[in-house]
């Protein structure tokens, strides 16, 4: 079984967002949607749900009008293929290709890939620079731009709120935090600020150390944290690594893991 997260550039517009979950179907597990960010997050099971949200969203949404705290490459921004249960990393890959092909050929949408071969931040940076798409036309489709496309392993999207806003200090703390098992940005959220990262290995460096760590940058500089935010879902093993008194803080529930959504699914 595949999981897929697709990130869409839109998170204001009831409208938009209702086809785009009506697009998702049966195979949707989970959906964020987050106004200042201008962004969802669809958690979704498979390769075909991933196509019809993706064909919605190129319709929908045009990246020319768009303005949000997170930084984008598109319309369909980022299309992570992750393999759960008996499925493989070679699974991922080929539904990740299949994918990016499909995008090219029926939207001409251009495509990123990473994966073993660089990282997302890696595509962020270098895009249209150094780094041309490996599928599709070489300049961004002129409403939907691109799509980086990848395959990877279960993680964790986890933002902590400062107290106060303060984007510096928020930027100077991501910094600190960052490592090979967190990917950190420090972003103006509307009138706040927080420490927004990827936690690459949940069960190892989860949410709980996480917000520690930046709990520990902001009270070196003065500063006080404020609340902790689950993007999606969580792996249950990331859950059961985490004391249970501290769920509620984290914004941890059961009911929000990848194997209670996947049961509720398939009852």
């Amino acid at each position: 079984m595949l999981e897929c997260v697709v990130n869409i550039s839109e998170g204001r517009d009831a409208g938009r967002l209702a086809r785009l979950t009506q697009a998702a179907g049966a195979d949707l597990l989970d959906l964020h949607a987050d106004a200042d960010h201008h962004r969802s997050v669809f958690t979704l099971v498979g390769e075909q749900a991933p196509r019809a949200v993706a064909t919605a969203a190129v319709e929908l949404v045009d990246i020319r009008e768009h303005a949000g705290a997170h930084p984008r490459l598109g319309a369909v921004d980022v299309v992570p293929f992750v393999p759960l249960g008996g499925a493989s990393p070679a699974d991922a890959l080929a539904a990740r290709d299949r994918f990016a092909a499909w995008l090219a050929a029926e939207h001409g949408v251009p495509c990123f890939l990473y994966g073993p071969e660089r990282s997302l931040p890696d595509v962020r940076r270098h895009a249209f620079r150094e780094l041309a798409p490996e599928v599709g036309p070489h300049s961004p489709h002129p409403t939907a731009g691109a799509t980086a496309v990848g395959a990877r392993a279960v993680l964790v999207a986890f933002n902590v709120w400062m107290a106060a806003p303060d984007l510096a200090l928020a930027r100077q703390v991501a910094t600190a935090v960052r490592s090979p098992a967190i990917r950190a940005l420090g972003l103006r959220v509307g009138g706040a600020t927080q420490v927004s990262m990827n936690l690459v290995d949940p069960v190892t460096t989860g949410p709980l150390q996480a917000y520690e760590r930046v709990e520990q940058g902001l009270r070196r500089a003065g500063a006080a944290i404020g609340r902790a935010e689950l993007v999606g879902l969580v792996p249950e093993a990331a859950l059961r690594a985490t004391p249970e008194s501290r769920w509620d803080e984290l914004d941890l529930a059961l009911d929000r893991t990848i194997e209670a959504r996947l049961g509720m699914r398939s009852s």
